[in-house]
């Protein structure tokens, strides 16, 4: 045989890989679902895409790279035409050779989840593929972004894939998170639900187990491509820098107890804010640009701060310092709160350390601002000078150990007990003396606990000087293999 008749079976080979199987690819259709190289077109731009290891089509899986706005990353897309997509040894395989690649390159990986599981054929060797890939992901993490789009079926350790991502998108039509199937959940949970209802975009992201609720497949992939966008390729990189608007821009009509969601709209770039996890607990995470650069915004939510809202804020924050993202902390929180059961107290108290550590163990920038209240935990990890590189506060702010209403209960309870004619009302009056005259920020800022009391329509002038100042920052832990982190 003549290498050109040999090369020529092979442009045949790859020509009917790329028609596809009919019938899986009508299925896909039917659904709603675009098909594993479709999803890749779309995310990628035009003609950039390398395929590697396209021979092995009853893989199921679709690995290559090629760029996103000019940018390089890998992506695998299960194929779902292709035995449903199903993850065995050769779909392993090729996923596994992409995570290596991306790093040894130092790459960001896209990908893209739709599968009924594991092939059971395979036996232990499917349990292999998947414990091999889970593997690289945990090693790959840290090192380039990891984000994951959920476009169809991803069930119990196909899940697992999704979250070990840093971020994860869920799409309908027919993206869903689920520990197990509607049929198994139905038995155990004694409840008939869709699972769509159990783990469809809307609730994945309600129970923080995913970032993102899409409603087509096309807004979650502009909606990964404008977050790569933000992002840098690796932990040794810069994010993406351009400045594009006043960095002197004056911000209007805000004070202390603003909405927090609000502040960060007026203090980012034009349009710039992708928030992460929204709706998620009352806790904001979000990434946004400030001058160009792109920054990590975290606010704690107004009142008390719960175990979700401290666990969201601390995958967030260990996720901005893997890349050195700035991380802005917007601080408006009452304290810790205070459950009726014994087991949420202590999930509140080992949240609550768990988000102390991971602001400690952080050494990219961290600027804070007290916006409102800034009682107990939050202040610690947050704005507390070990913590943060620069703590502003707004007038009218409250920095304390305790709410008013309690610091009076112990520094002033014989005045309490004195006090003559409506006790409600003299309490009030005690605790609004106590926010004044000792937990006030200019207090703070008068023993050197804060670096200043600022007027709010300055803020964005003042955090972006700080970012600048200490774009240079060198900071790093101890030498050890890795911290024990309270979880």
């Amino acid at each position: 045989m003549s290498t050109l008749q040999d090369l020529n079976q092979v442009l045949s080979r790859k020509q009917d890989i790329l028609s596809g199987n009919a019938a899986g690819v009508e299925k896909q259709k039917k659904s709603g679902k675009l098909t594993a190289r479709e999803r890749i077109e779309l995310l990628l731009d035009a003609g950039s895409f390398v395929e590697q290891g396209m021979l092995v089509a009853d893989a199921g899986v679709v690995t290559g790279s090629g760029t996103v706005d000019g940018r390089p990353v890998y992506v695998f897309a299960q194929d779902f035409a292709v035995m449903d997509g199903a993850v065995g040894a050769k779909q392993a395989k090729k996923i596994v050779k992409v995570l290596e690649l991306a790093r040894k390159t130092g790459t960001p990986v896209v990908a893209m989840c739709d599968s009924n599981g594991a092939r059971v054929a395979e036996g232990a060797l499917a349990l292999e593929a998947y414990a091999d890939i889970f593997a690289h992901m945990a090693r790959l993490s840290g090192v380039v972004p990891m984000i994951t789009l959920v476009l169809g079926p991803c069930v119990g350790a196909a899940a697992m894939m999704a979250e070990l991502s840093d971020l994860v998108f869920v799409a309908k039509p027919a993206g869903v998170l689920l520990v197990a199937g509607p049929q198994v959940l139905a038995s155990t949970m004694g409840k008939s639900l869709t699972a769509e209802e159990l783990g469809g975009g809307k609730a994945a992201v309600e129970s923080g187990a995913a970032h993102f609720a899409c409603e087509t497949e096309e807004e979650a992939v502009a909606q990964v491509k404008t977050v790569l966008g933000m992002l840098p390729a690796n932990n040794l990189e810069d994010a993406p820098f351009a400045v594009e608007e006043d960095m002197n821009r004056l911000v209007d009509g805000l004070e202390a107890g603003a909405e927090g969601r609000d502040v960060i709209a007026k203090l980012a770039d034009t349009g710039s804010v992708v928030e992460v996890g929204k709706g998620y607990t009352g806790a904001v995470t979000a990434l946004a640009k400030l001058a160009g650069r792109t920054v990590a915004f975290v606010y704690t939510g107004k009142g008390d701060t719960c175990d979700k809202r401290m666990k969201k804020i601390t995958r967030f924050v260990r996720f901005a310092d893997c890349y050195n993202i700035p991380v802005v902390s917007l601080i408006d929180s009452t304290g810790l709160t205070i459950f009726d059961t014994v087991d949420r107290q202590m999930s509140v108290l080992k949240a609550a350390s768990s988000m102390i550590y991971a602001y400690s163990e952080a050494t990219t920038v961290k600027v804070a601002l007290v916006i409102g209240n800034a009682v107990g935990a939050a202040y610690v990890a947050m704005g507390g000078s070990a913590n943060a590189d620069a703590t502003y506060a707004w007038p009218g702010a409250v920095i304390s150990p305790l709410t008013g209403e309690a610091a009076i209960q112990v520094m002033w309870k014989d005045e309490i007990k004195r006090s003559t004619g409506d006790a409600v009302a003299a309490r009030a009056e005690l605790a609004a003396k106590y926010e004044a005259e000792v937990a006030d920020g200019v207090n703070a800022a008068a023993q050197g606990l804060i670096d200043d009391v600022i007027d709010p329509a300055d803020s964005r002038k003042t955090i972006i000087a700080a970012l600048e100042l200490l774009s240079s920052k060198r900071d790093s832990n101890p030498p050890k293999k890795h911290g024990n982190m309270p979880l």
